[in-house]
């Protein structure tokens, strides 16, 4: 009879090691089961643990089948992809939810069993069954979520499984659940203060639109019939010209609008031209400056976030690099883990790659000598997510004004010249 090593969780939650002799893996899951522990590995003693094989031919094959519920969840799968996508408020609930069932004592296997119960996200609940299976048949948390990158992307999937090798997954999970929580609040804040500014402009476009569609050609007509072959002034010319572009060209405007949508779609995708975009967003008047803050918050608390988890740093910055949204923070990252491999501290590299300000450079120099440089990444990310509440509120007092003298210089421009030639019109028939 064979023997089997295995590693479970206890009723507290701990980690347990041992192993036991069975017929076959299922035997020795169900012989594990029976001492009260719940397997997360099961595996012939001396075999070399490999993430396919038989494992995932186990973990699809229930998908594939069990009456009513199975073939429903794939009904529920049929739904527009936009009603699949797993929102980050719905994962940053989710990972709540596992750790404080978590922190409470529960076994892994018994909290997931909880969120599946209550979960009502279709890709979610489909997700977790699946990784429930997985466990089931001996893998870990990681691997089982490694199999969902549409939901758990690499930063998740790894602070989980250095949650794993720690023996302290409520903490991590914890972590995770705070750093989603403020990567969102810090979005929201984001968006709230380019609400604002895109209804004005809104409201402005469609005001202009009325005006030069509508209006003013009504006024052409009258100019044409009182002042005959007399020549209209400049800037009544000039309003007129564009009047009759927006009015009878509006289909060629549209087309070249779409073309330059599209061409910075087709120039995003090249390294290059995603580098300028990204390169060009972070020194964007006005908006550049808090781009850049919520920039340089996500890197620091993102790489803080892995190393506290107890992430290798150079694995850490490689999710840092993958996972920033911007190419010029990504190259900079891709700098400081190369000469990082090569031994040299993480401060001069970023201070070289001259998108970081110095205040940053020198917490890190500061947390390297010290050996606090997690720490000292969090006190950076809480410091810019200060600063980036700071710029909101400082954006939104400069914006309103600016953009009411904006929609008041074009709308007045557009009244002067209507009332240049009425001025002629009427003294000329004074005399």
């Amino acid at each position: 009879m064979p023997t089997y090593t295995f590693a479970a969780m206890d009723a507290n939650g701990k980690e347990q090691t041992g192993t036991v002799e069975a017929g076959s893996q299922g035997a020795a899951i169900a012989i594990i089961r029976e001492q009260g522990m719940f397997p997360t590995r099961v595996q012939i003693a001396g075999a070399e643990t490999k993430g396919g094989g038989a494992k995932g031919k186990k973990g699809r094959a229930p998908a594939k089948g069990k009456g009513g519920k199975s073939s429903a969840m794939n009904m529920e799968l049929r739904l527009p992809s936009f009603l699949l996508r797993v929102k980050p408020k719905q994962l940053m609930t989710y990972t709540r939810q596992l750790a404080t069932l978590i922190n409470a004592g529960l076994p892994l296997m018994r909290s997931l069993q909880v969120i599946l119960k209550q979960e009502k996200h279709p890709l979610l609940r489909k997700a977790t069954t699946e990784i429930v299976e997985n466990i089931q048949t001996g893998g870990t948390l990681a691997e089982a979520l490694g199999q969902h990158p549409r939901i758990f992307n690499r930063l998740y999937v790894n602070m989980v499984k250095a949650g794993e090798l720690g023996g302290v997954m409520d903490v991590v999970l914890e972590r995770l659940a705070e750093f989603m929580e403020k990567a969102q609040r810090i979005r929201n804040k984001v968006v709230s203060a380019m609400v604002y500014p895109v209804v004005v402009m809104a409201m402005a476009v469609g005001i202009v639109a009325f005006l030069m569609i509508v209006i003013i050609p009504k006024f052409e007509e009258i100019f044409d019939d009182l002042l005959g072959d007399a020549g209209l002034p400049g800037l009544t010319q000039f309003v007129m010209n564009v009047s009759d572009t927006v009015a009878n060209r509006t289909l060629p405007l549209l087309l070249i609008v779409i073309a330059f949508v599209i061409a910075l779609k087709v120039i995003g995708k090249t390294k290059p031209g995603r580098y300028g975009i990204d390169w060009m967003k972070l020194r964007a008047p006005i908006f550049g400056v808090l781009l850049s803050k919520t920039a340089i918050a996500r890197f620091t608390r993102t790489l803080g976030t892995l190393m506290t988890s107890g992430v290798p740093v150079l694995q850490a910055l490689n999710i840092v690099r993958d996972t920033s949204g911007n190419e010029v923070i990504a190259r900079a990252v891709n700098t400081i883990h190369d000469s990082v491999k090569e031994g040299e501290n993480m401060a001069p590299p970023i201070e070289a790659s001259g998108v970081f300000p110095a205040m940053v450079v020198s917490m890190v120099e500061v947390g390297e000598e010290t050996g606090e440089l997690p720490e000292m990444l969090m006190k950076i990310a809480d410091n810019y997510d200060d600063e980036v509440d700071n710029t909101v509120a400082g954006l939104t007092s400069i914006i309103e004004p600016l953009l009411i003298v904006f929609l008041a210089v074009i709308v007045g421009t557009i009244v002067i010249a209507l009332f240049l030639p009425l001025i002629s019109i009427i003294g000329s028939l004074g005399q």
